[in-house]
């Protein structure tokens, strides 16, 4: 691209231009003035201000080419990097707007802009990944990964960006567990209801919604409590938030009344006696932890029961949550009884709560009345 290196005459000749819409040409008459003054933090949120603007698009790599390059240096460079990843994503070549940003990474690699440098590294390997460059994605992903343990402290638009792009190459491997766990970092770093739109949080719902579904996740609580999931209210994929609600309470039945819809997921359909045995699993942990410590010395038979399964494969359900680590316990095959010491901690919901509350309250009676026997009986003592 043919650029002028005058920045002064790039305006002037940008502002008269008949295809540069109204709207726009205001903020040519700023940069013009602030430019001149050399007020770089009032130029730096203009040049955002633009970029924000919805009809800026078609110009703003020939504003980067002919006005921002020439005072690069003269930036903050974390808002630098985020210029060039918003203006990298107008170029329709995919290449064009990786070379764009691989050209921008080279001058961020110093010891004092490394925010800049994994900000705008991540970016361009969100563009290798969407060229199929997925080695040359996790190659980036290692290298700023050990770039941001060893800083004090990271802007949370660094965090955002490199737990994103993490996400996108581990959703591209089928990877469901680290897609679930660095897209729910990423939520943490953004604010959903202003930073992603309509269309944007659905889709996200939805996909961590199968991964916390088809990965080897027992405990996806945390997900159920973000509101990330009330995007999905009303939609075509409502039935899969119902489904998370279904596994993490363990409920068969309503996961079996569910079974119909699972045909608009191909992938769920495909991977059904996963999510069998899984629902299974969620039932026993459920059975386990809905009961107090004095009662988890459970028969085959209820155990069969309330997870819904014939009797000669409780034991193998048993021994499968006992290598995932989701209990602890001890198996007694003589009397087909297995006894439970401990369930992996779960995030509660307010029926789970609820139900916590109630055994604190049984467990607070009984100390009391082990408070008052020991009372009595000491009193029995002094007066003998």
């Amino acid at each position: 691209m043919q650029v002028d290196l005058d920045p002064a005459a790039y305006l002037a000749k940008a502002i008269t231009s008949p295809h540069l819409p109204e709207s726009l040409k205001p903020y040519y008459d700023q940069f013009s003035r602030l430019y001149e003054h050399r007020l770089w933090y009032q130029l730096t949120t203009t040049i955002e201000a633009f970029l924000a603007d919805e009809q800026s698009g078609p110009f703003q790599v020939e504003l980067y080419e002919s006005f921002i390059k020439d005072f690069e240096s003269k930036l903050n460079q974390l808002k630098l990097a985020s210029i060039g990843i918003a203006v990298a994503r107008q170029f329709t070549d995919g290449t064009q707007g990786l070379n764009f940003l691989t050209a921008l990474v080279s001058k961020l690699d110093t010891p004092n802009t490394r925010e800049a440098f994994v900000l705008a590294t991540m970016e361009s390997a969100h563009f290798k990944l969407l060229l199929g460059d997925g080695e040359g994605t996790k190659e980036a992903m290692d290298a700023c990964e050990k770039i941001l343990d060893g800083l004090d402290s990271v802007d949370l638009v660094v965090h955002a960006s490199f737990y994103r792009v993490s996400g996108d190459y581990y959703k591209a491997k089928a990877e469901y567990a680290d897609y679930y766990k660095n897209s729910l970092l990423y939520l943490a770093c953004v604010n959903v209801e202003t930073e992603l739109s309509a269309p944007v949080r659905v889709q996200r719902a939805h996909d961590l919604g199968l991964s916390a579904l088809l990965g080897k996740i027992y405990n996806f609580g945390e997900l159920l409590m973000h509101p990330i999931l009330e995007s999905l209210v009303g939609t075509e994929y409502e039935f899969i938030k119902d489904l998370l609600f279904a596994f993490n309470a363990g409920d068969i039945a309503r996961f079996e009344a569910l079974l119909p819809k699972l045909s608009s997921e191909p992938i769920l359909q495909e991977n059904y006696a996963f999510l069998r045995q899984k629902i299974c699993l969620m039932a026993l942990i459920e059975s386990v932890f809905k009961r107090p410590t004095s009662d988890r010395v459970l028969p085959f038979s209820v155990i069969a029961a309330e997870a819904r399964v014939p009797i000669d494969e409780v034991e193998h359900l048993i021994m499968k949550a006992l290598s995932l680590k989701l209990i602890r316990g001890t198996l007694d095959q003589v009397s087909s009884t297995t006894s439970i010491s401990w369930v992996q901690p779960r995030v509660l919901d307010r029926k789970g709560i609820e139900g916590l509350r109630v055994r604190l309250e049984e467990w607070t009676d009984r100390v009391t009345g082990v408070s008052e026997f020991a009372r009595e009986q000491g009193r029995e003592l002094i007066v003998q």
